[in-house]
């Protein structure tokens, strides 16, 4: 575990977490195999997850919770650890890079701002924070993000979802949330719903943002959405019909519920780079170890210029991927939202993280196609990764803007 770059603090941290994962999480993968690392044990016929492979997933939560990990990021005044982007983006580095795609209970150590504490609970109402957040902080609960719609993905102003005015001071939601991350298994949804259609159609507001328990009359989870050719998956379209919420559900103010979603999603975008430079991390450990002892032709693998030379190449874009992500979180702990940076870092690490994975499965050779291994899997998360919070093109386009509007710090 390389601690460069980072405080003797987040190192200390870093250190309990790596004894934690091996020591609490790992061994969870051997003992559950059958319902963990097999699909056909994983998921029901609805394509959710079995009772106990949540069950798995809440005793991580509430373990990590006691040993003080799982909060750690959660501002201190809502009672976490208040640590802060640099060591947020190291953690989550290091989970990855340990656990890799195969031991994913891992992923579920750290809580993530969209299933978990976080800011958010900052701008809730004293009464629904004492009532939601201790379930959300033991990991006991969890919770969903409900901002991309069929017609609204990178282009949020086109939301159609509607929240009308019930009269007595609260809301009717209506509309269809989709690629909801723990949709099908969280107790609460944060969603976003358009209050001023006039504020929207100028792009200045008119968004807001409401708290939801997910058993509320009209919140309905209408399928599962299953990627590369699983049989289920984390992820939902959800229906909203009707759905009466009080005004105390309300978070923030009224119509400016973008500025919420545009914080979620840089946090996003930095758990994602982490997540990628682990996984290429991951990846480049496996095919280095299988190079230096698998033979071919009579000598080692990494004996050969065409095996090594581009693992080097992997190493030093990895490398840098690091050091962009460290420097990154280095400026959002220092007060700058870091939108240019954030999406240059997630451009290279998702970007990097591809090709390292590729070229680790081709060292591997057949083994690298293999389920034992895990490669193609890690390959699937990091396509994933990609789009989500933002995809390359996006991404590229708001670098541009900011470029041009003399954002040119490089």
């Amino acid at each position: 575990m390389s601690t460069t770059g980072v405080s003797e603090e987040t190192a200390a941290i870093l250190s309990g977490l790596e004894g934690f994962l091996r020591a609490e999480v790992f061994p969870l993968h051997e003992e559950y195999a059958a319902v963990l690392n097999d699909q056909r044990g994983r998921y029901d016929e609805t394509g959710r997850h079995v009772d106990r492979v949540e069950e798995l997933r809440r005793r991580v939560r509430t373990a990590s919770a006691e040993a003080g990990f799982f909060t750690m990021t959660v501002p201190e005044d809502l009672g976490g650890g208040g640590q802060g982007a640099v060591t947020t983006y190291a953690a989550w580095e290091l989970v990855y890079r340990l656990s890799g795609p195969h031991r994913w209970l891992a992923h579920d150590v750290l809580a993530h701002w969209a299933t978990g504490p976080s800011f958010v609970f900052g701008l809730v109402s004293a009464d629904v924070r004492e009532r939601v957040l201790p379930g959300l902080m033991s990991g006991e609960k969890s919770m969903c993000f409900m901002m991309s719609e069929p017609e609204a993905g990178s282009d949020a102003w086109s939301m159609r979802t509607r929240a009308v005015p019930d009269g007595s001071g609260g809301w009717r939601l209506t509309g269809t949330k989709q690629w909801t991350t723990n949709g099908p298994y969280a107790d609460y949804g944060l969603v976003f719903a358009v209050t001023d259609p006039d504020a929207l159609a100028r792009r200045s507001g008119g968004v807001s943002a409401f708290l939801v328990d997910t058993g509320a009359p009209g919140f309905r989870v209408d399928s599962v959405i299953s990627l590369y050719g699983e049989s289920g998956g984390n992820h939902a379209i959800i229906s909203l019909d009707d759905v009466h919420v009080t005004p105390e559900l309300l978070v923030g103010e009224e119509g400016q519920a973008a500025g919420i979603g545009l914080g979620g999603i840089s946090l996003g975008r930095m758990y994602n780079c982490a997540k990628s430079v682990g996984l290429a991390r991951w990846a480049l450990d496996q095919a280095l170890d299988y190079a230096a002892e698998r033979r071919s032709f009579g000598r080692l693998l990494a004996e050969h210029q065409g095996v090594m030379f581009p693992l080097a190449e992997c190493a030093t874009y990895v490398h840098a991927a690091h050091v962009l992500g460290l420097d990154t979180a280095a400026r959002i702990d220092a007060g700058d939202r870091a939108l240019k940076e954030s999406a240059m870092c997630k451009i290279l690490s998702t970007e990097m993280a591809t090709r390292t994975i590729d070229r680790a499965m081709q060292t591997l050779g057949g083994m690298g196609i293999t389920t034992e291994i895990g490669m193609a899997e890690a390959w699937h998360m990091i396509r994933t990764v990609q789009i989500a919070d933002g995809s390359a093109e996006i991404l590229r386009r708001l670098v541009a803007g900011r470029l041009l509007a003399g954002d040119r710090d490089l």
